[in-house]
């Protein structure tokens, strides 16, 4: 799609599926918003962070859209961008530091139209980098993190979260040392959910809908009422 064409900032959450850009702190962020069936509509929102940008991460990455249909499924309103300098979004690879502030500008907005919605993010690979060193400074309200490059980036400094966290790792993890990850966990003294799904590749070729029902099965407790 021509990003000129991309409605700007919309004042209210669409109420169905919308491609839109808001304003981040490198310039226009290209995002996609989706909506739970209203009958099953949870008071909460996904942000939802795709992989790396400079290995072909965008928000349309396959674990990215599975991870988005699990939480829409479970209920809650959900929101994907690409990164600054990906698809139609504006700027250059930050290194994580600039993609976390773009991260936060999509917040900010989710808050502005959602104020009352539990927060939730999501991230893969990079992705989940990304979401892991902000949730606390953005005060998440739940964290779903899909083969966090431990071992690939520097995880030792990051700021633990304290919500309610799922770790989802392919043991055959083909870029992500899942024995990296593993030794990671066990170093937090908080601790996340810890799934591993035996004979998945980092990508879950053929295990797509097994990622699926690992994260509704494993959020479902955490969920927010529903909307009424």
């Amino acid at each position: 799609m021509d990003p000129i064409a991309l409605p700007t900032q919309p004042d209210t959450f669409p109420d169905q599926a919308a491609s839109f850009a808001l304003d981040g702190p490198a310039g226009k962020l290209e995002c996609i918003s989706d909506v739970a069936e209203r009958t099953e509509a949870r008071r909460g929102t996904a942000v939802i962070c795709h992989p790396h940008p400079l290995q072909g991460g965008t928000m349309h990455n396959k674990v990215v859209t599975m991870v988005e249909r699990a939480l829409r499924e479970s209920g809650l309103d959900t929101v994907r961008f690409n990164f600054r300098g990906t698809g139609a979004s504006e700027g250059v690879f930050d290194n994580g530091n600039g993609e976390g502030d773009d991260l936060a500008a999509v917040v900010a907005w989710v808050r502005q139209q959602r104020p009352d919605d539990a927060l939730w993010l999501a991230g893969f690979s990079f992705g989940s980098y990304v979401s892991i060193r902000n949730t606390v400074r953005l005060g998440a309200n739940a964290l779903i993190s899909i083969a966090p490059p431990a071992g690939r980036w520097d995880f030792a400094h990051l700021d633990p979260p304290q919500c309610p966290w799922l770790v989802v790792q392919g043991e055959e993890d083909e870029i992500v040392d899942p024995q990296a990850v593993y030794d990671w966990i066990d170093s937090l003294a908080k601790k996340p959910e810890l799934v591993r799904m035996p004979e998945t590749s980092h990508f879950f070729h053929r295990r797509l809908m097994d990622l699926r029902g690992a994260i509704k099965h494993a959020v479902h407790e955490w969920l927010p009422p529903l909307r009424g």
